[in-house]
């Protein structure tokens, strides 16, 4: 399957990534099929040099059956090649982990296993006294 997706470049914590049409096989930076822009995004926004894409060639693959992954749709999008695709909806992402967990925001599985844990100190097994054991009829001791 063809994915438009992204090909890092550049040094350690200065990543310069290229737009590439790649096998979705075939490794990150690897092998590709075509080099149809950049993506620079150390730039600010506003300036021109932070993507460059060759829009007739996205086309092009596109209508090849080429599927662009979603942080390369979100570029294509802003540059105006596509339609930017819709936000995801994840509330929690926002919240510090930590704080999610003192919220009580937490996943509905880790509930049940606290209240449990709760009601057990709570019941309290009855105490059995120790029974003597009267000897019987034929027992020496």
């Amino acid at each position: 399957m063809l994915k438009i997706r992204l090909s890092m470049i550049g040094a350690k914590k200065r990543p310069i990534y290229k737009i590439v049409i790649a096998d979705s096989r075939f490794p990150r930076d690897g092998r590709f099929i075509e080099k149809v822009g950049l993506f620079n995004p150390l730039l600010p926004k506003e300036k021109k040099e932070r993507i460059t894409i060759e829009a007739e060639r996205v086309k092009h693959w596109i209508s090849k059956g080429a599927k662009p992954t979603l942080r390369v749709s979100r570029i294509l999008g802003e540059a105006q090649i596509m339609p930017m695709p819709k936000p995801g909806n994840n509330p929690n992402k926002a919240i510090p982990k930590k704080d999610r967990k003192k919220d009580g925001k937490e996943p509905k599985k880790e509930a049940p296993k606290q209240e449990a844990k709760k009601e057990e100190p709570k019941k309290e097994a009855p105490k059995q006294e120790a029974k003597k054991e009267e000897p019987k009829k034929g027992d020496k001791k």
